[in-house]
C-alpha cells in the first residue's frame, strides 16, 4: 500500500525550491499531553515544510505546532531519520495547516550548488573525469522517483542505480548525450536535487549520467543513501565516456 506521508512530485520538495538554512524556531506536538514546546533548527527549508533537527525524537505521522516569531503552521512528520544513523535528530515535516512560518526567508533566497569532488580534485566541466585513472567508484540497485528538468521541460521517471557521482534514469523521454539538466530525486523518501550531464543512453530508455554539482545541503543525504545501499552493491559503472555508434545515433 503506498504512504500517503510519502513525499510525492505534486506535494513535496522534489519539485520545489529548497533553501540550506538554518532558522531557530519551536515546536510542540498538536496533542498538548505529549509534553511542552521544544526548540529546533531549520537544516532546510521549502515552500511546504522543512527539514528540522532536534533533541526529541518524533514519529511519521505526528502532528506539530511550528513556530518562528509570532508566526505559526500545523505540521505534519512526513520522515524522520533513523537514530542509529549519522542523520539521528533530523525529521522533514510539511505544513497541512497555515502558511509556513519561513515564508519571509525563502522569498529572499535561491537554491545554491557546489561542484562535485572527485578525490580531492574538482570535476572538468569540459568533458570528462580529472584524474581519467581514477579508481572507479561502486554503483548500486536502487527504486525511487526522479524528475529530469531540462529548462521548462519536466519528465518524470525513475532512478534505477546510483553512485557517488553518478545515476542511471528511467524516462518516458530521455536527453541526448552531452545534455545538461537538472535531476530531482527521492530515494528513502529523502530528497536530492543535482546538476548533472546525460554521458550515455541505454536502448533509447535509460540515460547514464554524471553529476556536476549537487545542492548545498544534500552531501550528507547522498551519502547517506549510499550507505543504505551498500549491501546491495552491482557492478562498478562502465566508463561513462564510451558510447556506441548506435546509441549515438538512436539519441539522433
Amino acid at each position: 500500500m503506498e504512504n500517503p506521508n510519502k513525499p510525492s512530485f505534486e506535494a513535496g520538495p522534489l519539485t520545489s525550491k529548497l533553501v540550506h538554512l538554518a532558522l531557530p524556531v519551536r515546536w510542540s506536538f498538536v496533542d498538548r499531553e505529549r509534553g511542552g514546546v521544544e526548540a529546533a533548527c531549520t537544516y532546510d527549508i521549502h515552500p511546504r515544510g522543512a527539514r528540522l533537527v532536534s533533541g526529541r525524537d518524533v514519529n511519521v505521522g505526528d502532528l506539530l505546532m511550528v513556530e518562528r516569531g509570532r508566526n505559526r503552521a500545523i505540521c505534519q512528520v512526513v520522515w524522520a531519520a533513523d537514530p542509529a544513523s549519522p542523520l539521528r535528530g533530523q525529521f522533514t515535516v510539511q505544513c497541512v495547516e497555515g502558511r509556513t512560518p519561513w515564508d519571509d526567508e525563502l522569498r529572499q533566497m535561491e537554491e545554491r550548488y557546489q561542484p562535485v569532488i572527485l578525490d580531492g580534485k574538482q570535476r572538468s566541466f569540459a568533458g570528462g573525469f580529472a584524474d581519467q585513472n581514477r579508481r572507479r567508484r561502486p554503483r548500486f540497485e536502487v527504486e525511487g522517483q526522479a524528475e529530469v528538468i531540462d529548462g521548462v521541460q519536466r519528465v518524470a521517471g525513475s532512478v534505477q542505480q546510483i553512485s557517488e557521482f553518478g545515476a542511471r534514469i528511467a524516462a518516458p523521454e530521455v536527453l541526448r548525450p552531452g545534455t545538461d539538466f537538472r535531476l530531482m530525486l527521492n530515494v528513502f523518501d529523502i530528497s536530492l536535487a543535482l546538476k548533472a550531464q546525460v554521458k550515455y543512453l541505454v536502448e533509447n530508455l535509460a540515460m547514464g549520467v554524471e553529476f556536476q554539482e549537487i545542492r548545498i545541503g544534500d552531501r550528507p543525504l547522498l551519502s547517506h543513501v549510499l550507505s543504505k545501499l551498500r549491501t546491495r552493491r552491482v557492478e562498478e559503472f562502465a566508463p561513462v565516456e564510451v558510447v556506441t555508434e548506435s546509441l549515438v545515433a538512436a539519441a539522433g
